[in-house]
Formats: C-alpha cells, sequence, structure tokens
C-alpha cells in the first residue's frame, strides 16, 4: 500500500530554514519585511520542499477568500471564453482569482452549485444566467456578498446586471434583413427551455413580425453528441423543406449559420443570392475568409471588465442594469 500523502506545511519550512513559522510567513507574503539572507533561506527551503502556500489560512485570519465564484451556462462553446478573460484579467489586478463551474444550462444544476461555492466564501459571485430556481434565488439574495448576473439584463436582479438585450439584437438583426427588402425570413435555434438567451432573440424576431410575409421559427430538440454547425445544417434543410421561398436565415449563434452556410455550399445554394445566413456572436470564424458571416457582436471582454471593476470597487447598489450594448456586424453572407 503506497503511503498516504502528506501536505508540506509552514513548519516544515520553518524547520528547514532555521526561523520561526511568523518568520517564514512574513517572507512569503511581505518579503520586503525581512532581510535579504532570511529571504533567501526561506525561498531555499520552499524550493527544497516544494511548498505552496496554504490561502485558506489567511483566509481565515483575514475573513477574506479572495476568491470569486463564476457559474458559466457552458464551456464547450468559445461564446463566454472572451468575459471570462476580461473578468479574470481584471479580478486580478486586485488580487482575486476566479473559481469556475458549469451549469450546462440548467437551473438545477446551478441550484446544487450555488451553496458548494458560497461555502468557500467567495468575494462576490458571478453567473452568466440569469433564470434560477426560486430556492437558489432566495439563497442569492441572502448571501452576504455581490451577486453579479452577466450577458443579460433581467428586469429584477437579483443585485447587479452587466450586459446588452437579447431581445433588441434579435429585433436589429431581423430589421437588418427587412431592409435589404427581404420579407420571407426563418429563425433557428434550440429547443432548450432554459436558454433565456435564444428565446430573447426569438422575441425579438417576432417583434418584427408584423412586416414579414409570416412566422417562419424552427426550433430542434437537442440531440447528445450533436454540435452547434450540426444543428445549422439540419436547420437550414429543415427551414426550406418546409418553406421552400425563404429568403434568410437567422441563426440563434455563429455555430450554427456556420453549419447552414456548408450546408448551403453543399447543396449549391448561392449566399446571400440565394439565401442569407446571419448569426450572433461575432466569433473568429464568423469574419473568416469565404464565410464572411452578418451578425452581432457583443464585447464579451468588456462585460467581463466591468464586472471585475464593480466587484473590485465595491460600488453596487441593488437593482443596478447596466448595458453594454451590442453591434450589428454586415458582411457578404446577407
Amino acid at each position: 500500500m503506497s503511503e498516504a500523502r502528506k501536505w508540506v506545511t509552514m513548519g516544515d519550512v520553518a524547520a528547514r530554514a532555521g526561523v520561526g513559522t511568523i518568520t517564514v510567513s512574513r517572507a512569503l507574503r511581505t518579503p520586503g519585511k525581512v532581510s535579504p539572507t532570511t529571504l533567501a533561506k526561506v525561498q531555499k527551503a520552499v524550493a527544497e520542499l516544494g511548498y505552496v502556500l496554504d490561502e485558506t489560512a489567511g483566509a481565515l485570519s483575514s475573513q477574506r477568500s479572495r476568491i470569486v465564484g463564476a457559474l458559466v451556462s457552458t464551456l464547450e462553446e468559445s461564446v463566454f471564453a472572451t468575459t471570462l478573460r476580461g473578468l479574470s484579467e481584471g479580478l486580478a489586478e486586485g488580487g482575486l482569482q476566479l473559481l469556475l463551474s458549469a451549469t450546462q444550462y440548467d437551473p438545477e444544476t446551478e441550484a446544487a452549485l450555488i451553496p458548494t461555492l458560497l461555502g468557500r466564501r467567495p468575494e462576490a459571485l458571478v453567473l452568466t444566467s440569469d433564470r434560477h430556481t426560486p430556492d437558489a434565488r432566495a439563497l442569492l439574495e441572502r448571501a452576504a456578498l455581490p451577486v453579479l448576473e452577466l450577458w443579460d439584463l433581467p428586469e429584477r436582479p437579483v443585485h447587479v446586471a452587466v450586459g446588452f438585450s437579447n431581445r433588441a439584437a434579435g429585433s436589429a438583426m431581423t430589421r437588418h434583413l427587412i431592409d435589404t427588402g427581404r420579407r420571407r425570413i426563418a429563425f433557428v435555434g434550440l429547443d432548450r427551455a432554459h436558454d433565456s438567451r435564444g428565446h430573447l432573440r426569438l422575441a425579438g424576431y417576432r417583434d418584427c413580425l408584423r412586416e414579414l410575409s409570416d412566422e417562419r421559427v424552427l426550433l430542434l430538440p437537442p440531440r447528445r453528441g450533436a454540435t452547434g454547425p450540426d444543428y445549422g445544417a439540419q436547420g437550414l434543410r429543415e427551414v426550406l423543406r418546409r418553406w421552400p421561398d425563404t429568403q434568410a436565415l437567422i441563426c440563434v449563434s455563429d455555430t450554427l449559420a456556420a453549419g447552414a452556410w456548408c450546408e448551403a455550399m453543399r447543396a449549391g445554394l448561392s449566399v446571400p443570392d440565394r439565401i442569407a445566413l446571419t448569426g450572433f456572436g461575432d466569433f473568429d470564424m464568423a469574419g473568416s475568409s469565404g464565410l464572411a458571416l452578418t451578425t452581432i457582436r457583443i464585447d464579451g471582454a468588456a462585460i467581463g471588465r466591468r464586472a471585475a471593476e464593480l466587484i473590485l470597487s465595491g460600488d453596487m447598489e441593488r437593482g443596478t442594469r447596466i448595458d453594454l450594448g451590442f453591434s450589428l456586424i454586415r458582411r457578404a453572407s446577407s
């Protein structure tokens, strides 16, 4: 049987360096307050023993964890990557770090993860969803820390919301296609009960129905192993089967639009002459050579940075909604 692993302690470092534990702590946390000779002894002992500073001990004594909890809807797509980068970089300037988990767009999973994160006593909690179970919302409202909901602008945020209007973005994209002379416009997304952003983009499309020939909405059921491009290709095929005269297809994301574009090329359909294609997100592939996708650009990094600024400043009034807006990027696909 292998020997149980024993963590190296500050006492072990002190014994190796021939100093007291208080001196080791001072050398590691405020090295300028110890002599160069003592610092060198401590650093040598740390390197030899492989010691890692126990941050939880400092948290217990200072009442600060220096951690910000983040619950992200998914880590399988790049949609939140820039937001997490902006958030992480901004928090690092204040000596804070992210503790990250994914909910897979499931409010029940979120509800199970919230107590786990709160148990770590984070400085703040960041969520990329505004759909919470009643119990989870009650817990968040009682929590003695800031709660920030990103990427959406709920009418009644738990604490503070930083994002943009997905409904306005859906309406803006539909309006763009109407302005190009198209009236037979379809919308394709996924039939996920808890995908509030997709629902809001669809609501924006429906806000323009008076100027469309009819409603053409296709919501595809999720399939295990399927990717965004898979759904996009399937969506275009099904839309043209149901409504052969469709002039434009609004896809709920760029990944779906990429799949629809590939399917159009496979079927010999000219984009945008036969059918215009649009997406949401302005992912890297949207502007790549050959695709040139019309899309909605969200400054995800700015959302993350703004959230970090709020957390570090502590200047957050409950109920605040910060709208950072979006941009419609027109390219050759429409």
